[in-house]
């Protein structure tokens, strides 16, 4: 059982390749086989037509949940599909035991269609803090890792997100249509003005990865889940950038946030889209 800040240190300096073989491996044994291949039986709905569940996620999850509770004894696995079928294995996060993270594969809208743009996303957290991440995109055999005051990788190249272009519209990926409610839409409303190119979000790991590497500005999302989040939000606060709220504070993951909450290139872009969110309110008065 880790103990102390120090002995989670010494954890990742000996285990972090070996959190990365287990999130390959998984990926390698229960969910490559099925992209492009996944029968009718193999598909489920969870709370609608879009909220899709497969046996490649319910596998790969059982798979990282025995390989990382291994390697970490003492630690609890809180994933998206366990915590479905139990929503009280979420409040683990708030809790003082080491916990990972794990959304076997974001972006199952994506993989079930046969698009490649899902990963797989594990977060270790203690306290509330973000220790560590890995972000795994198997079907472009892509992984991203982030280790708090360790910098952001990308296959082992460092990753700086800088500022965006001086004069170019910012390019904000946000909350899904298909995934909001008509309150979360009105709330994302002030993006569509002049200087601001908003589009919907694919797989939200690929978008913190996309946000870490300058390829997209900042995000804007309307939703906690922390598999979502988690493993993004330590790459792209590794990659120099940063998260805020609508309260001004940054995301926490253990829920609580007033939102909507972006993640962004860099704090003075966090920055402008919140101030363009915090609209949201005199939009409501007008109307």
């Amino acid at each position: 059982m880790i103990e102390d800040k120090e002995t989670i240190d010494e954890f990742l300096a000996r285990h972090h390749a070996d959190v990365e073989e287990a999130v390959r491996a998984a990926a390698a044994a229960e969910i490559m086989p099925r992209f492009r291949q996944l029968a009718e039986h193999e598909i489920d709905q969870k709370a609608g037509p879009h909220d899709l569940v497969t046996d490649a996620d319910r596998n790969a999850e059982l798979f990282l949940t025995s390989a990382l509770g291994a390697l970490l004894p003492g630690s609890v696995v809180v994933g998206e599909e366990a915590v479905h079928a139990d929503p009280a294995t979420y409040r683990a996060i708030q809790g003082d035991t080491p916990v990972w993270i794990v959304d076997p594969v974001d972006g199952t809208r994506q993989f079930v269609h046969g698009d490649d743009g899902f990963c797989t996303l594990v977060a270790l957290v203690r306290h509330g803090v973000l220790l560590a991440s890995w972000t795994y995109a198997p079907a472009r055999d892509q992984l991203a890792t982030a280790v708090r005051g360790g910098g952001a990788f990308l296959d082992g190249e460092r990753l700086f997100a800088g500022p965006p272009e001086p004069g170019r519209a910012l390019r904000v990926a946000t909350s899904h249509p298909l995934y909001t409610t008509d309150e979360q839409k009105r709330a994302l409303l002030p993006l569509w003005s002049d200087g601001v190119a908003p589009r919907p979000c694919g797989s939200a790991g690929l978008e913190y990865l996309a946000v870490a590497r300058g390829e997209v500005d900042a995000t804007a999302f309307s939703w906690e889940a922390a598999w979502d989040h988690a493993a993004g939000l330590l790459l792209v606060e590794e990659a120099g950038g940063a998260h805020l709220t609508l309260g001004g504070e940054p995301f926490r993951i253990t829920g609580g946030n007033s939102l909507p909450f972006t993640a962004a290139r860099d704090e003075a872009t966090a920055r402008r889209v919140m101030r363009l969110l915090s609209d949201t309110e005199s939009l409501r008065e007008a109307s």
